[in-house]
């Protein structure tokens, strides 16, 4: 599944930084960046432009849903998935109405971010054919 995909990974864990790039590296994406906390994404997101973000709920310093209210502000395009070990419906609930993509619960599975990035090259095809 070749992509010319630009994808952050923002999460404070570097496992699971290391193992979702790896991941999405199996999904064949253009360019991966890594990010520590919401403060690191945010500078990130405006300096490389990614197509999709995958987000971390829960961290020091800034949380995902402030990063991805930020990111949003500047970028309405970014397409950012929240992810969760602790996924309540709140926090779902809070991602979705400030504009998250999508919601991803952890451990992340190959399955799971294969979905997302199909959901989101076919919402990117659609899109260029209503042009």
């Amino acid at each position: 599944m070749e992509n010319n995909l630009k994808v952050l990974i923002c999460d404070d864990s570097v496992l699971i930084r290391k193992k979702l790039r790896g991941t999405l590296e199996k999904c064949k994406c253009k360019e991966i960046f890594d990010a520590e906390n919401g403060t690191v994404a945010v500078e990130m997101a405006k300096e490389h432009k990614p197509d999709l973000v995958f987000m971390d709920i829960v961290m020091p310093d800034k949380d995902g849903i402030e990063a991805l209210k930020e990111i949003k502000e500047f970028d309405e395009n970014i397409k950012i998935v929240m992810a969760s070990s602790a996924g309540t419906q709140a926090h779902l609930k809070k991602a979705l109405e400030h504009g998250a993509f999508d919601f991803i619960q952890k451990p992340v599975t190959l399955e799971a971010v294969a979905a997302i990035i199909e959901k989101l090259l076919l919402e990117k095809k659609e899109g260029s054919m209503n042009v």
